[in-house]
């Protein structure tokens, strides 16, 4: 059973998401979280298996969070989630640490896709985005 919790500032995401993943064989909500700080206690309490990580969240983002919870567990899944489907959000995500990205315009298949594959121990990045370029690396003097 992989354990998940849903992080997301959207009381109305987080259930939706929760009721949507709770139908999935193999799945099991085990909470929800509604900013990144929540998500860091929630995972050190809980140890789930996989996050579904919202970016844009106060006071904690997710990318903080992200960060924070590499440092003292490098097991956990963690996939980025957001409305913005810009290549330069999901290299941030990875940078700090997740091993996914997905839209929220991503249909619920996608979703339940980028749990299994990234518990496989893969890197998965959603369609909407996966078709975009890279962002073009700064170069530093």
């Amino acid at each position: 059973m992989i354990k998940l919790i849903i992080v997301d500032d959207h009381f109305h995401v987080r259930e939706a998401w929760s009721w949507v993943l709770g139908q999935v064989p193999g799945i099991s909500v085990i909470a929800q979280c509604a900013n990144g700080q929540e998500a860091i206690e929630a995972a050190q309490r809980l140890q789930p298996d996989v996050m579904l990580m919202d970016i844009h969240m106060n006071p904690v983002n997710g990318m903080e969070a992200t960060r924070s919870i590499r440092e003292f567990s490098p097991h956990i899944k963690i996939i980025g989630v957001s409305v913005q489907a810009e290549r330069s959000y999901v290299n941030e995500m990875l940078r700090n640490g997740a091993n996914g990205f997905v839209t929220k315009n991503s249909p619920s298949q996608e979703m339940i896709t980028a749990i299994g594959e990234v518990m496989a121990g893969k890197t998965y990045i959603c369609e909407e985005v996966g078709h975009l370029k890279p962002a073009p690396a700064l170069s530093r003097p």
